[in-house]
């Protein structure tokens, strides 16, 4: 089946849409209240003109290795919080809040089988890229293999990207079937996907970067620089964040009912 960018963005607004009420509900609670959260209390911190590449490079590892605990909570929230989505929207039985959470809590495990057994083989790829090209010595060979092992990345992870619907929506438990999966279903259609992700992607990109701006400019002439300014700025990245993380679980959910071949009565359902 060839994948369709327009039937796949219609049916994730109309998804989000129908369900906007409980989507909020679940988007406030994990995704959010933790960004918020982090960007109140935990900043990155910003690496001042005076600092070299060492110092700058230091400074962040020292940051996420003190902020690793908050950052392990906040993603397993995230986790649940994206399987509970795929829930509510793809679920005909319209489970409410709780159920969908239940759902998503029930299906996080394999869905983190599957992700640390993805990060294992990538890890494993870059570290013989890494040894071939340290080994060549050669530079003009390390210029090919490192752009290469970046394209085989985008392509594992557009790949495996419909894993977590798998999970949920098949409820194949598994994680090397539904990580397989994936894999069969996006057969053919990896680079309109890719594509398809990357348009979405860079639109919100955008749309963030501009409203950043001009909330920005207004927080700092009518706040100044204090903490009410940080907290403004906290609450627009925690919603940005929330409603990207909500429309791509629904480009996710839409794809995967397209190239499994869903029966012409589920779509309709989807919409009453």
């Amino acid at each position: 089946m060839k994948f369709d960018m327009n039937l796949a963005w219609r049916e994730a607004s109309g998804m989000v849409s129908v369900n906007a009420q409980v989507l909020a509900i679940i988007a406030g609670v994990f995704f959010f209240l933790p960004s918020f959260a982090m960007a109140l209390f935990a900043p990155m911190p910003e690496a001042t003109g005076t600092m070299d590449e060492a110092q700058a490079m230091n400074m962040v590892g020292t940051y996420y290795a003190e902020a690793a605990p908050w950052l392990i909570v906040v993603g397993i929230a995230q986790a649940i919080g994206v399987l509970a989505l795929l829930a509510l929207l793809t679920d005909r039985r319209r489970p409410t809040v709780g159920e969908a959470l239940k759902a998503g809590a029930v299906s996080f495990l394999p869905y983190f089988a599957a992700q640390l057994l993805l990060g294992v083989a990538v890890a494993l790829g870059f570290v013989v890229i890494v040894g071939a090209a340290t080994a060549s010595g050669s530079v003009a060979l390390a210029a090919i293999l490192f752009p290469l092992g970046f394209v085989g990345l985008v392509y594992v992870m557009t790949k495996t990207s419909l894993t977590a619907p798998v999970i949920v929506i098949d409820g194949l438990r598994n994680p090397i079937r539904a990580l397989s999966r994936s894999w069969n279903l996006t057969r053919g259609n990896s680079l309109r996907l890719f594509g398809f992700y990357f348009l979405v992607f860079l639109a919100f990109v955008v749309i963030m970067i501009v409203i950043s701006m001009i909330v920005g400019l207004i927080s700092m002439i009518a706040l100044g620089a204090g903490i009410v300014s940080q907290i403004a700025n906290g609450v627009l990245s925690g919603f940005a964040g929330a409603l990207m993380v909500v429309y791509f679980v629904a480009i996710i959910a839409s794809a995967h009912r397209q190239l499994s071949g869903p029966s012409p009565e589920a779509i309709s359902q989807t919409f009453e």
